[in-house]
């Protein structure tokens, strides 16, 4: 007897829907009871490293009176100080490190054409670790899949209108993107979401180019940035796996890059073809359009890297040769806290406690919170540049 069957679209449409519901029962799960994220909390000792000062100033200055005391947990044994007040110590103690006057935001760009090499878990920590350090990040998920969006707790299919996306840039309804912009859970940190209705775009923007041979499809969400560059110190774009007309537009609007790889021998090739692709588009618009794109900084960095796999190593000298000084000196580990983490929708910065190993959680912790600090750094050195060209 022959049980072949063909599948149907009627049985693909009735397997998306259980996807769906099975999507919305587990973050209902993770999220109950309020279904909304909740951002950590931190002890007066976290607070302390956050600001760079010790435990004693922290104290005296809570006796002063002029910054967030906090309150008692409820068993009254230890302070602990929520996101929005630890950010105002934060923004205190390190303000010399923040956004000087004149300065306007950078834009970093989180790309590579293949999937499953911690793009949208990058673009997070970054957002996450620069405003803990007292930066204020938009972040634009431009990924019609809208990992990112589900990062911060929201439903693509569900939660979120047409209207708080980039899709009105990209049909041309508005040439800001400030009306999509909302508040996150994460204090510091505001969101432009996405939703599948972005695949559109792909069609969109080539059919107005086709209308209008004047129109660049190429600069429509670096334009619409512009209103909102002098809101923020730093703007996050995560791109979709591929080189669409969406990351075209992500690329030409970013100051710099991010491209997070993996240290496997797929991943590697698939870098390759990212370069070439870009470097393709790139001189065909330098020549057909004169833009004179440059970036204040390309950075690569070394993520998902599992310790046991001894065939990295070879891949790691391979990426060491090919992209040399864009390499951040620090990898992310592939450990059991990153994988916890991003199942219950969030990361290593979500964590007030972790009930595993704290070995195992402070080498992940400490790997993002390096990267951050070098990123960061990069940052200064590109408002630092602006200020000399008086931009």
């Amino acid at each position: 007897m022959n049980d072949f069957q063909k599948i149907h679209i009627s049985d693909i449409v009735e397997q998306a829907e259980r996807a769906a519901q099975m999507v919305n029962q587990i973050r209902s799960r993770m999220l109950a009871p309020s279904a909304v994220k909740a951002p950590p909390v931190f002890s007066l000792t976290q607070l302390a490293t956050l600001c760079g000062i010790d435990k004693g100033q922290v104290s005296y200055r809570i006796g002063k009176g002029d910054l967030p005391a906090g309150q008692l947990n409820d068993k009254g044994s230890r302070r602990e100080f929520t996101l929005e007040e630890a950010r105002t110590w934060v923004r205190h103690y390190r303000a010399a490190s923040l956004r000087p006057e004149g300065a306007r935001a950078i834009t970093i760009a989180i790309g590579n054409f293949k999937g499953g090499v911690s793009k949208t878990t990058t673009a997070m920590v970054l957002a996450q670790g620069l405003s803990l350090r007292g930066h204020r990040v938009l972040v634009v998920d431009a990924d019609p899949q809208g990992s990112l969006t589900t990062l911060f707790g929201i439903m693509p299919d569900t939660e979120v209108a047409e209207d708080q996306t980039i899709a009105p840039l990209v049909y041309g309804e508005t040439t800001t993107i400030r009306p999509a912009i909302q508040q996150t859970y994460w204090n510091g940190v505001d969101l432009v979401a996405a939703a599948s209705s972005l695949f559109s775009a792909e069609f969109v923007l080539p059919s107005r180019q086709m209308k209008d041979p004047e129109f660049q499809f190429w600069d429509v969400l670096n334009l619409g940035l512009e209103d909102v560059r002098d809101d923020y110190d730093v703007i996050i774009i995560d791109t979709p796996p591929s080189l669409s007309y969406v990351t075209i537009n992500a690329f030409m609007a970013a100051d710099a890059l991010m491209v997070p790889l993996p240290p496997n021998a797929l991943d590697f090739a698939s870098s390759a073809q990212f370069w070439s692709l870009f470097s393709d588009l790139a001189s065909n618009l330098v020549e057909s359009a004169g833009i004179a794109k440059t970036f204040d900084f390309i950075h690569v960095l070394l993520a998902r890297v599992d310790s046991a796999d001894v065939a990295s190593d070879v891949v790691r000298s391979w990426i060491s040769a090919t992209y040399a000084e864009k390499v951040l000196p620090v990898e992310i580990p592939k450990t059991a806290v990153t994988s916890s983490s991003s199942a219950e929708f969030g990361t290593v910065y979500d964590i007030s406690k972790y009930d595993g190993s704290l070995k195992t959680y402070s080498r992940a912790r400490d790997a993002y919170d390096r990267v951050n600090d070098l990123v960061e750094v990069s940052i200064r050195n590109a408002w630092a540049a602006q200020l000399s060209e008086g931009v």
